[in-house]
C-alpha cells in the first residue's frame, strides 16, 4: 500500500511544481530496506539517482497529435538473464499501480494546476531484448490512481 509518509520529493532545476508540463520528467527509486520512495522531478532522467539493479520507474510527458500523454519506462531485464527478467517483469506489473499513485500524489500541485492530465493515457513501456517481455500497454489514466 502507498503511504505518503514514506515518499520524498525532489525538483531539479527548471521545473517548479507546475511547471512545465513537456520535458518534465520523472524517476521513481526506492530503498528495499526501509520502503521510502523518493520521486525526482526535472528537466531530465535523474540518472544520479538510479542503482545497478535498475528497477526505478521512469517517466515523462509527451504531447502526441495535440493530446498528451504520460510515458512509462521500465527496464525488465536489467541486468539478468531472461528468468529473472521473467521475474522482474512480475514485479514491475505487481508495484506499477503503487508508483503511479506515489507520482500522482507526489507530484498533485501539478495535477491541480493541469486537471485535464488526470485523463491523458498512460503508456507503459516495458523494454526487454526477449519478445515475450517488450511490451507496450495502456495502463489507462492517472485518475485511476488518486485515492490513497
Amino acid at each position: 500500500m502507498f503511504n505518503p509518509d514514506k515518499l520524498y520529493v525532489e525538483f531539479r532545476e527548471g521545473v517548479t511544481a507546475t511547471e512545465p508540463i513537456i520535458h518534465r520528467r520523472y524517476t521513481l527509486t526506492h530503498s528495499d530496506i526501509t520502503a521510502e520512495l523518493f520521486l525526482t522531478i526535472g528537466l531530465s532522467f535523474a540518472w544520479d539517482k538510479i542503482g545497478p539493479m535498475r528497477d526505478e520507474v521512469l517517466g515523462e510527458w509527451t504531447k502526441i497529435r495535440g493530446s498528451y500523454v504520460y510515458n512509462v519506462y521500465l527496464d525488465v531485464d536489467g541486468q539478468s538473464d531472461q528468468t529473472v527478467a521473467a521475474i522482474r517483469n512480475d514485479i514491475f506489473r505487481r508495484e506499477l499501480p503503487l508508483a503511479l499513485k506515489a507520482i500522482r500524489y507526489g507530484d498533485r500541485r501539478f495535477f491541480i494546476s493541469h486537471p485535464e492530465l488526470n485523463n491523458s493515457p498512460i503508456i507503459v513501456y516495458f523494454k526487454s531484448q526477449y519478445p515475450e517481455l517488450n511490451k507496450v500497454e495502456n495502463w489507462v489514466t492517472f485518475a485511476e490512481y488518486t485515492n490513497l
